[in-house]
């Protein structure tokens, strides 16, 4: 009695989970047969279907200046916010300090602090160093809320690291450098490769703080979107978005298969057996 319980109890969270993920991804559907319509407005039912809005956002430049500047600015992101991250998750890993837990929140709070907030406070400081409305302020603007992702991410794969390893190399002669460039990061690879794919993602995705830093020559494709959203709706900006939806996908579905493999990377060999 006690198992047919618990199925039909499984049964149901199952297709509550199913319903709340239905709910969450309908609205990304709609617009994707939008963006293939053939009249000029965003209407139902499609009037025809066509691929001019997809040619107009690839012969368009101020979308493809927009995408060519996401693609610098979430790259640009991506280097130095895999490198500030991991960094701060070999240090704080490898530390047995009291303050680790404050450190390691003070790290991740631009995770939980709401972005409005960090926007308006970027845009003043800022704007007192002379960088607002530039390429590098948009880059550290993106790079401050992208680093705690590399932190949390690098920080997970490094709980199931064998310690012994950097030891061994350590006892062996070779130098903290040595050590950290062949043993712990061909180790840790997938978890870093997660990291810089995740500040890459929010980078791409991010729209707040391109609205108070970015210049009108330094609009992203996520500012371009909404201020074509604000000024005029055309179906280009459904072809836009469905790119960037599937974007952002397809870089998740990786994240997820790096997830996996650095799991079977790092599992101890008695857990492996």
């Amino acid at each position: 009695m006690a198992a047919q319980g618990e199925r039909v109890f499984r049964g149901s969270l199952n297709a509550f989970v199913a319903l709340v993920l239905v709910f969450l991804v309908t609205p990304m559907f709609v617009i994707v047969p939008l963006s293939f319509t053939s009249g000029a407005i965003l209407v139902y039912p499609l009037p025809g279907w066509s691929l001019r809005w997809y040619a107009d956002f690839f012969n368009n430049p101020l979308w493809t200046q927009a995408v060519r500047n996401s693609l610098v600015i979430g790259i640009a992101t991506a280097l130095l916010a895999t490198t500030l991250g991991t960094a701060a998750a070999l240090g704080l890993t490898a530390s047995k300090s009291r303050l680790k837990p404050i450190v390691f929140g003070l790290l991740v709070s631009p995770m939980v602090v709401p972005i409005v907030i960090t926007a308006v406070g970027m845009f003043y400081f800022f704007s007192a160093l002379g960088i607002a409305g530039t390429l590098a302020g948009m880059i550290l603007g993106h790079t401050v809320i992208a680093t705690p992702f590399v932190v949390v991410t690098v920080s997970a794969t490094l709980q199931g690291f064998d310690r012994n390893l950097p030891r061994a190399a350590a006892s062996l002669g070779a130098p903290p450098a040595v050590v950290l460039r062949r043993v712990i990061l061909p180790l840790i690879w997938p978890g870093l490769l997660s990291g810089a794919l995740f500040a890459f993602a929010t980078s791409f995705d991010e729209l707040v703080i391109a609205l108070f830093l970015a210049s009108p020559g330094l609009r992203t494709l996520p500012r371009q979107i909404f201020s074509g959203v604000s000024e005029s709706i055309s179906p280009t900006i459904a072809a836009a978005a469905v790119v960037l939806v599937f974007a952002s996908t397809g870089l998740m579905v990786l994240v997820e298969l790096l997830r996996r493999r650095a799991e079977r990377m790092t599992r101890p060999a008695t857990d492996a057996a």
